[in-house]
């Protein structure tokens, strides 16, 4: 990535809003944040980015195209009925589910999990899968009939922090996308829910090959994540870089110690 890629612009809502008219054609856009920081580089499928709150919600992309909106069925205090194992075809009745980290704030318990579907290969799968996502209340953006749905992979990012779930992040990705070297996108948002609370949480996603990802905190050190072991348990679950089952890319989060945010990330070691 060149210098010129790494370039950074902060930008109001009316230019981001601009920009995603000329850019995304057709994609019907939310409320969009008070600040966005797009990183130039190759061309990818939209994500979405979702707080339950107003808070503002930065966001660093690797693509030039970002969308916001609200997803859909979901809210703070949401209840998320647990992944059940999924059936060997593509077409699956349940998500593949992965805890990317976990940890505690000032005694309370957080974590962020993504729910991963695989891409139905045909328009009858991709049928099943839609009524199986509605169980979850998981509705995969830009599909608005079966067939739209075929060959993609859908994925659902959520937050949890104590007895509260909320869902981050949603995006539709053609089964045979890929992360390349030092891209990445990533996104900020408060750890603790609530709009006046300080964005210290930082989600986002990598290329298979980047090994070190270098977040940095505003008004203190940066936070180095590397690959997480091959044998690390959910059970406690450090930030890091870690796989998804399902996705395509590797996914990696970060918190910013009390007192400090999330300022951005940049992948700093490829394999």
């Amino acid at each position: 990535m060149t210098s010129a890629d790494r370039e950074q612009h902060t930008m109001t809502e009316r230019d981001i809003a601009l920009l995603l008219a000329d850019a995304a054609d057709g994609v019907e856009v939310g409320i969009a944040p008070t600040q966005a920081v797009i990183r130039g580089g190759r061309r990818r499928r939209a994500r979405r980015w979702a707080v339950a709150t107003a808070a503002a919600l930065a966001i660093v992309g690797s693509t030039g195209t970002l969308a916001l909106a609200g997803l859909p069925g979901g809210g703070d205090g949401r209840a998320v009925r647990p992944a059940a194992s999924p059936t060997p075809a593509a077409f699956q009745d349940a998500p593949h589910r992965t805890t990317l980290a976990t940890g505690t704030d000032q005694g309370t318990k957080w974590k962020v999990f993504i729910d991963v579907w695989g891409a139905p290969r045909d328009e009858a799968e991709a049928q099943a899968q839609l009524t199986a996502m509605a169980e979850y209340e998981e509705s995969a953006p830009d599909v608005r009939k079966a067939s739209d749905l075929v060959g993609k992979v859908a994925y659902f990012v959520y937050r949890g922090y104590g007895d509260t779930t909320s869902p981050v992040l949603e995006n539709t990705v053609e089964a045979s996308d890929a992360m390349a070297d030092t891209d990445l996108t990533s996104g900020a948002l408060p750890l603790v829910p609530g709009a006046d609370n300080p964005v210290r949480l930082g989600i986002g996603s990598v290329a298979k090959s980047a090994e070190r990802v270098l977040c940095h905190i505003k008004d203190g050190d940066g936070i180095s994540l590397t690959k997480a072991p091959a044998d690390n348990t959910t059970d406690n679950v450090e930030p890091a870089i870690r796989p998804a089952e399902g996705s395509p890319y590797n996914w990696f989060v970060c918190v910013a110690p009390k007192g400090t945010e999330f300022e951005s990330a940049e992948v700093t070691a490829l394999s």
